[in-house]
């Protein structure tokens, strides 16, 4: 995954966050449930793309094992 993609779902997490707060404080549920829904969906992708990582560097490994013979 790249670094740009990184930062984008910690600044969403982070801004859902900043939301939720802002809803606890002026008692506003609606607002503090969205920024609940922001930071699981910004976790969401975070896990989407650690997958996908996953899957790459299991792809090089079976590559690299073959070429190595």
């Amino acid at each position: 995954m790249g670094l740009g993609d990184k930062i984008s779902n910690k600044a969403e997490e982070l801004a859902g966050k900043a939301k939720e707060a802002a809803g606890d404080v002026t008692d506003n549920e609606r607002l503090e449930a969205e920024g609940k829904a922001d930071q699981v969906g910004a976790k969401a992708k975070q896990a989407g793309e650690n997958v996908k990582d996953a899957g790459r560097n299991l792809a090089d490994g079976v590559k690299d094992a073959f070429d190595g013979r």
